[in-house]
């Protein structure tokens, strides 16, 4: 039996992974090329159960530790998608994090803390610490996330009321936490919509259930992260007040 106070072992892989050096599979793909080493011996196998903080593992000969954190945010325009190659060939978010905002500074690996879908743009934010990046995405965090959405129609009392209290799509409850009209036009509107849950595309199917289409969806804040005047397709560093209090919000949130 395990000592009680012992700390558990992980699969090599996913060790490397924790410690934000690459993503998981880029890390399972260096092991199977035998360019890892585990206390001096080359392993093959990406789940050989490792330690961090207590085994020696190097990569090209090279020892690794934790990696730097790195917090960020990111303008996404509309037309990326969020995920780092894609088979059909569209554009990622990736191509946007190449170097830092002076055109210097390459990053090193960090993944998408959430998802926007292909046609939504603005707040989307980064990390190489997988522990902060799951505590803000756990379903129970309930991590407020803003959006403006700009609809083809005009609203009322009755539909602001009726999109808080939500319709069951395809067997999920969808609601908003809160909804409010911010300007109106002839023929349509923008809303401010804010969500606490993380479901799939849940404004947009959201707002299909009572007959209206999104023409633009903008996420303008998660938590108290805005994105303010940062520019489209332009990222910058998170400040660590900002990381606190992100923390803080999926911690107490819980």
């Amino acid at each position: 039996m395990r000592p009680v106070d012992a700390a558990p072992r992980h699969g090599i892989a996913r060790v490397i992974s924790k410690l934000g050096v690459c993503s998981r599979t880029q890390a399972q793909a260096l092991v199977r090329a035998g360019r890892v080493r585990l206390n001096g011996r080359i392993v093959s196998d990406p789940e050989t159960p490792a330690l961090a903080g207590r085994d020696r593992i190097s990569i090209d000969d090279a020892d690794i530790g934790a990696a730097q954190r790195i917090y960020l945010a990111l303008n996404k325009p509309r037309g990326f998608v969020t995920t780092a190659s894609d088979e059909r060939g569209r554009r990622t978010v990736y191509e946007l994090l190449g170097k830092s905002p002076d055109g210097a500074e390459v990053l090193p690996w960090v993944a998408p803390v959430g998802r926007l879908d292909q046609a939504s743009e603005g707040l989307l934010l980064f990390s190489n610490d997988s522990e902060w990046a799951a505590r803000l995405t756990a379903p129970e965090s309930h991590v407020d996330k803003t959006y403006h959405v700009q609809i083809d129609a005009r609203v009322d009392v009755a539909l602001l009321a009726a999109l808080r209290a939500g319709s069951v799509v395809d067997g999920e409850d969808l609601r908003a936490k809160s909804v409010r009209e911010i300007r109106a036009g002839e023929k349509n509107s923008w809303l401010e919509i804010v969500l606490d849950e993380g479901r799939n595309r849940q404004i947009r199917r959201l707002l299909d259930a009572f007959g209206i289409s999104v023409l633009r969806l903008i996420r303008v804040a998660v938590g108290a992260v805005e994105l303010g005047t940062l520019a489209k397709g332009q990222w910058r560093f998170l400040t660590s007040e900002e990381v606190a209090a992100l923390r803080s919000s999926a911690r107490s949130a819980t």
